[in-house]
């Protein structure tokens, strides 16, 4: 599968969220699930020694892990989409300083308590939308690297599709439909082979 061949990446993500509901979820529990987990990267040390950008305190933003995945998310999703890629790498730097932020004003004997929290709150609500709604284990199950690296882009475009009618090029939508419709099948055949 081609990492930046955003049919392929989007049907096999959307292979295992075609449930409306289990989308919904998704797109509650996703960006706070990355949200949080850059809270707990702004802990790390600065890649380059001592390398505070800071806007309003000198410790406030740096360049750390958190940057360094905030950018590579950033212009991944920029290369498989430049309009809406743009977006989403407007939200993820937008997380990246709002993580920085609090992670700066919570301290780690906070962060990390509040993190554990948010990530439990989420991460069973994401296993609610697959259990009871989806009826199919999780992306990151069969493909953890692809799923977390898929998932806050997937439900974005959700979100601008449903809200907009977006697509990224004329033909996207139905191009996608069938590529997920043909992966639900393949697992519907496999699934009731195994059973029987």
């Amino acid at each position: 599968m081609g990492l930046f061949d955003l049919e392929q990446q989007f049907a096999f993500y959307g292979a295992y969220h075609s449930n409306p509901v289990n989308i919904i979820l998704h797109m509650i529990f996703v960006w706070p699930i990355a949200f949080t987990l850059l809270v707990l990267l702004y802990f790390t040390p600065p890649l380059f020694g001592h390398s505070p950008i800071g806007l309003w305190d000198q410790s406030f933003l740096v360049l750390n892990y958190g940057f360094l995945f905030t950018l590579i998310y950033a212009l991944y999703y920029v290369s498989l989409d430049r309009k809406a890629g743009s977006l989403a790498a407007l939200l993820c730097f937008i997380a990246w300083v709002g993580s920085s932020a609090l992670g700066h004003r919570l301290g780690f004997s906070l962060a990390w308590k509040v993190v554990l929290a948010s990530q439990v709150i989420c991460w069973t609500g994401q296993f609610i939308g697959h259990g009871v709604f989806e009826k199919r284990a999780p992306a990151l199950l069969d493909n953890l690297a692809q799923a977390f690296l898929m998932a806050p882009f997937f439900v974005l475009l959700e979100g601008l599709q449903s809200a907009f009618g977006y697509e990224p090029y004329p033909g996207f939508r139905a191009e996608v439909k069938v590529k997920i419709d043909a992966e639900i099948k393949a697992w519907k055949d496999k699934k009731q082979k195994k059973n029987s």
